[in-house]
């Protein structure tokens, strides 16, 4: 039994992935849950919009309660209401008040910012009760954009077509190609009159294919069955969607090129999968996050493809509203995509035989 015990543990030692999952999952749970684990928005970022924009600032400054959980981001006393919504499309902010003249304020929310947007129904709400009760101070107009009855499958469903190309892209592509390995077939490939970008792109290519069947088919199921809407361009969903293919198969192949059997590339592939769920604003708001959690959410393929589909399907947002997003995508598969062709490429190319001096 003695020496059983100390056999496992020596094979522990050796496994440090095993190990890593071990010692660094708990910990990542507990700094998690601990941090991140926070469905309410404290503070609103808040655009003010007409020729009274300066007076509501004034008021929300000097009302503690209100300075309390709006930071007024920008004022434009030349714009309308066009303008005030459209700062809820670029996401500059979470709520748009316009305020034309001193008699009534329309408040915009943006409802596809779902925490945010129950927040800002308390606090408006509120406010305007307090309103009603002088006839004659300025009336509220609440009005609630992109999600009006705050549907959780509304913007549950475009973070979790992300989830399910996180999933294919780096639990199915590394399992796939690890297994290949085990079976001693991924090295014969070295020996084959092929290139070995041709081999990569070769075994990544299925993988791509089927995510984006599945894209497809979740997309579709989701506006069937629960009524989400997809009111942008197709085009701009589907560039955001390829851009992050990219970068989570890179994430795939990165894992199988260190993983050496199936489950240790399980277990890899959990390491980067759970971040991705619980930072990247699928289920907690990145704004009710800690800051010193938050950042790992900005460092995510997840979190920007979770900008780019609500963006686009709930409110219609173009280019010049998601260049950001989509900009980050691209250098995240450049990076991600770049070194793992690199590191395969190692894997399979053979080595080339050492040049023997003459002898004297």
């Amino acid at each position: 039994m003695r020496a059983i015990f100390l056999k496992e543990f020596q094979e522990l030692r050796r496994d440090r992935l095993t190990l890593g999952m071990l010692v660094v999952m708990p910990l990542l749970l507990l700094v998690i849950f601990g941090y991140a684990a926070n469905f309410t928005v404290e503070t609103l970022r808040v655009t003010v919009v007409g020729a009274q924009a300066e007076q509501i600032e004034d008021l929300i400054d000097d009302n503690d309660e209100l300075s309390d959980h709006l930071d007024v981001v920008s004022t434009d006393v030349d714009g309308d209401a066009a303008d005030a919504q459209e700062a809820l499309v670029d996401r500059t902010a979470n709520v748009a008040i316009y305020a034309e003249d001193d008699t009534s304020f329309t408040v915009y929310i943006d409802g596809s910012n779902l925490f945010a947007a129950q927040s800002a129904q308390v606090v408006f709400t509120q406010l305007s009760a307090q309103l009603a009760q002088n006839p004659q101070g300025p009336q509220l107009d609440i009005e609630m954009l992109f999600n009006p009855d705050l549907k959780t499958s509304w913007v549950m469903v475009p973070a979790i077509i992300g989830l399910i190309l996180t999933f294919i892209g780096t639990i199915i592509t590394s399992i796939g190609l690890v297994r290949e390995r085990e079976a001693g077939t991924f090295e014969q490939l070295a020996v084959m009159p092929l290139k070995a970008t041709s081999v990569i792109l070769g075994k990544i290519s299925p993988y791509f294919l089927l995510a984006s069947l599945d894209m497809v088919l979740i997309t579709v199921l989701g506006i069937w069955l629960f009524g989400v809407p997809f009111v942008g361009s197709v085009w701009i969903f589907a560039v955001g969607a390829a851009l992050f293919l990219f970068a989570v198969l890179g994430m795939g192949v990165l894992i199988s090129t260190v993983a050496k059997t199936s489950g240790q590339a399980i277990q890899g592939a959990m390491m980067l999968l759970l971040p991705q769920i619980l930072l990247s604003g699928m289920i907690f708001p990145l704004d009710a996050m800690a800051a010193g959690v938050r950042w790992i959410g900005y460092l995510l393929p997840l979190t920007y493809f979770t900008m780019v589909s609500q963006g686009v399907m709930l409110r219609g947002a173009g280019w010049d509203s998601l260049w950001l997003p989509l900009t980050i995508l691209l250098v995240m598969a450049i990076v991600l995509f770049g070194l793992a062709v690199l590191r395969l490429h190692a894997g399979i190319t053979p080595a080339k035989p050492r040049r023997h001096g003459a002898h004297r």
